[in-house]
C-alpha cells in the first residue's frame, strides 16, 4: 500500500491546505458546546439577553467560518483525489505497456481491467474521504474527549473507559474486513472475466444458441461475488449496533451522574449540556467508523492488487551492456541451436533450431498445428527469449540490441488480425508514427486493399468498428499487412496472414512484397505460397525436420509430399515429381 500512497507526494501542498481547513472546521465544532454552555449558564439562566446575543452572534460567525472552510476543504480534497487517481491509472497503464508476454500470463486481462478501474476508484475515493471526513472523525473523538475533560473531569471519565474498548474492537474488525474485501475484488475479477468473454464471443454464442449456458456461468460468478460482498458488509454493518450501544450507555451514565452533581451543586447545567453535546458528536463520529473501516479495508485490498502490478519485475528489458546505437541494416536472421519453452512450463516447444535467412530472402515455414511455428516467430522481436542458443540479426545477438531499435525495424502481422477503433487510415498509420497519406496509400496498394478501401462509404476515412467487426477476414488481414508495410521494415513476419486470401490476391501480394528490401518470413499452410519462397523450413514437434526449396522438398521429404498431395491430389503429386 505504501507503494501506491507514495504517489501522493506531489500533492503535499493541496493536502496540507485541505487538512488545514478541515481542522478549522473541527475547531469551530469543538468550541460550539463551550459557547452553548456559556449562553445557558450566563445568559438564559441569568436572564441576560445581551450575553445570549453576544455569544450567539459569535457562534453564527464561527459557523460561517466553518461553512467556508468546509467548501474549501472539499475543493482541495476533490483536486487531490482526482489527480491522484489519474496518476495511478497512468502509472498502471504505462507499467502494463512495458510487460513482456510472460508478465501478461501472470495477470488475466479481466483482472488488469478491474485493477485499472474499480481498484483505482476505491483508492481515489478513500483519499478524497480521508481529506474530507475520515481524519476528521477520529480527531473529533479525540478532541471531543479532551474538551469534555476540560469542562468536567468526573463526567468525562466515562469517555476514557468506553473509547479504548471501541478502538480495540474497530482495529479487529478492520483486520478481518481487509481479507474479506481482498476476496471480493478477486470475485469481481471473475465476473469481469465472464463478461469479457461473452461480449467478445457474442456472435458465436448466438450462432450456437448457448446463451442459457452463458447465463448460468455469469449467474454463478455473480452469486460468488454477491456472497463474498454480503459477508464483508455483514461484518462491517455489525459494528454499528455495538458502537452505538456502548456510546448510548455512556450518554445515559453522563445524564445519571450529571443530574446528581447538578442537584448537589457540584456542576452547572450548561456544563452537563456541553458534555452531552460532546458525547453526541463523538457518537456520530464513531458511527461513521463502520463506513471508514469499509472504505479503508477496500482501499487496502485494492492497493495491494495495484502494487502487485507495479512491483512486477519485467523479464525483458534493455541492459546497461547494450549498444544503444546498434540498428538493423540488412535483415539477416540466424538461429543458432535455439531451444525454447514458455515460462512456467517444462514442455519444449522448439528444440535445437538452426537456420539462416539471408538479407532480402523469403522463407516459408510450414508444419502441423503445434509444431512451434508461431513460437519461432515470437523469438525474433524478443517477445520471449530463447532458453538455449542464440538468435542473431545482422550477425548481432538480439539481446545486445535495444528493444526499441530492434522492434522498429520489424513488421509483424499476427495470426489473428487485430484492428483498432478508428478510421482505415489511422489503422494503417498505427504501424508508423507520423506516416504520410502517400505512404499509407502505397502500403495499402501493396497489401492489395487499396481498391477495397476506395469502395467503402468514406474511403480511407471510413470508421472501423471494434476489432474490425464491419470487415471480412480477408480485408482485416490485408489491412494488418498494410500496417506492417507502412513502416518499410528490414524484417517482415507474416504469421499465417494470407489464409483468408484467394490465390489470385495472394499471388499479387507476394509479388508486391518482392519490391521491399526486407527479409520475409511467412508461416503458411499453402503449398502455393511456399512455392514462391526462396527456402522452406519444415517443422515437426518443435524440431526442424528439413529445409530446402520447393523442388528439393517435393523430391526428398515425405511430409512435404503428403502436404502437397492433400492440397493438389495424388495425380498432381506424381506429375510434379516426374517434372522435377
Amino acid at each position: 500500500m505504501l507503494r501506491v500512497l507514495s504517489m501522493l507526494k506531489p500533492y503535499k501542498l493541496p493536502m496540507g491546505v485541505a487538512w488545514f481547513f478541515m481542522l478549522v472546521e473541527l475547531v469551530v465544532e469543538l468550541w460550539h458546546p463551550i459557547l452553548m454552555a456559556k449562553i445557558i449558564d450566563d445568559g438564559i439562566l441569568q436572564e441576560d439577553l445581551s450575553v445570549v446575543l453576544t455569544w450567539g452572534g459569535i457562534m453564527v460567525g464561527m459557523s460561517l467560518l466553518a461553512f467556508f472552510s468546509g467548501i474549501t476543504n472539499s475543493f482541495y480534497a476533490a483536486h487531490v483525489g482526482q489527480s491522484f487517481g489519474y496518476d495511478v491509472r497512468k502509472t498502471l497503464f504505462t507499467k502494463i505497456q512495458s510487460f513482456s508476454f510472460a508478465n501478461f500470463n501472470k495477470f488475466p486481462t479481466s483482472s488488469l481491467i478491474t485493477r485499472m478501474t474499480n481498484d483505482v476508484t476505491q483508492i481515489q475515493n478513500t483519499v478524497f474521504m480521508s481529506l474530507r471526513i475520515m481524519l476528521r472523525a477520529p480527531l473529533l473523538v479525540l478532541g471531543g474527549t479532551i474538551m469534555a475533560l476540560f469542562v468536567n473531569v468526573k463526567l468525562a471519565l466515562i469517555f476514557l473507559i468506553a473509547i479504548p474498548i471501541l478502538i480495540s474492537f474497530l482495529l479487529w474488525v478492520m483486520k478481518k474486513a481487509g481479507s474479506l474485501f481482498q476476496s471480493v475484488q478477486a470475485r469481481l475479477d471473475g465476473v469481469n472475466s465472464v463478461m469479457r468473454e461473452n461480449l467478445t464471443g457474442m456472435r458465436l454464442i448466438k450462432a450456437f444458441l448457448r446463451w442459457r449456458h452463458e447465463v448460468k456461468r455469469f449467474t454463478k460468478a455473480n452469486e460468488d461475488l454477491m456472497d463474498r460482498t454480503v459477508a464483508a458488509l455483514r461484518l462491517i454493518e455489525s459494528t454499528m449496533p455495538v458502537l452505538l450501544l456502548v456510546m448510548n450507555l455512556g450518554i445515559m451514565g453522563i445524564l445519571w451522574f450529571g443530574s446528581i452533581e447538578v442537584a448537589a451543586g457540584g456542576i452547572q447545567v450548561g456544563e452537563v449540556v456541553a458534555i452531552i453535546n460532546y458525547a453526541t458528536k463523538i457518537t456520530l463520529a464513531i458511527s461513521m467508523f463502520s463506513f471508514i473501516i469499509m472504505a479503508f479495508s477496500r482501499a487496502k485490498a485494492s492497493a495491494s492488487r495495484i502494487s502487485d502490478v507495479l512491483e512486477t519485475e519485467i523479464d525483458l528489458v534493455d541492459t546497461e551492456k547494450m549498444d544503444l546505437r546498434k540498428k538493423l541494416s540488412e535483415g539477416k536472421i540466424e538461429f543458432d541451436s535455439v531451444s525454447f519453452h514458455y515460462p512456467g512450463t517444462e514442455t519444449v516447444v522448439l528444440e535445437d533450431i538452426s537456420f539462416t535467412a539471408k538479407p532480402g530472402e523469403t522463407i516459408a515455414i510450414m508444419g502441423a498445428t503445434g509444431s512451434g511455428k508461431s513460437s519461432l516467430f515470437q523469438l525474433i522481436p524478443r517477445l520471449y527469449d530463447a532458453n538455449k542458443g542464440s538468435v542473431l540479426i545482422d550477425d548481432q545477438d538480439i539481446q545486445s540490441l535495444k528493444l526499441e531499435n530492434l522492434r522498429k525495424q520489424i513488421g509483424f502481422v499476427p495470426q489473428e488480425a487485430l484492428l483498432f477503433t478508428g478510421s482505415v487510415s489511422e489503422n494503417i498509420a498505427w504501424g508508423k508514427e507520423n506516416a504520410s497519406m502517400e505512404e499509407i496509400v502505397e502500403a495499402a496498394k501493396h497489401a492489395q486493399i487499396h481498391d477495397t478501401v476506395l469502395k467503402l462509404p468514406h474511403g480511407y476515412d471510413t470508421r472501423i468498428g471494434q476489432k474490425g467487426v464491419n470487415l471480412s477476414g480477408g480485408q482485416k488481414q490485408r489491412l494488418s499487412i498494410a500496417r506492417a508495410l507502412v513502416r518499410k521494415p528490414k524484417i517482415l513476419l507474416l504469421d499465417d496472414s494470407t489464409s483468408a486470401l484467394d490465390l489470385k490476391t495472394e499471388a499479387k501480394l507476394l509479388q508486391a512484397l518482392k519490391t521491399y528490401s526486407c527479409t520475409t518470413l511467412i508461416i503458411t499452410q499453402k503449398v502455393s505460397t511456399a512455392m514462391e519462397a526462396d527456402h522452406i523450413l519444415l517443422l515437426e514437434d518443435g524440431k526442424l525436420l528439413t529445409t530446402g526449396h520447393h523442388e528439393e522438398l517435393l523430391k526428398n521429404s515425405s511430409l512435404y509430399q503428403k502436404i502437397y498431395q492433400s492440397q493438389f491430389g495424388e495425380e498432381s503429386l506424381k506429375n510434379a515429381q516426374v517434372t522435377n
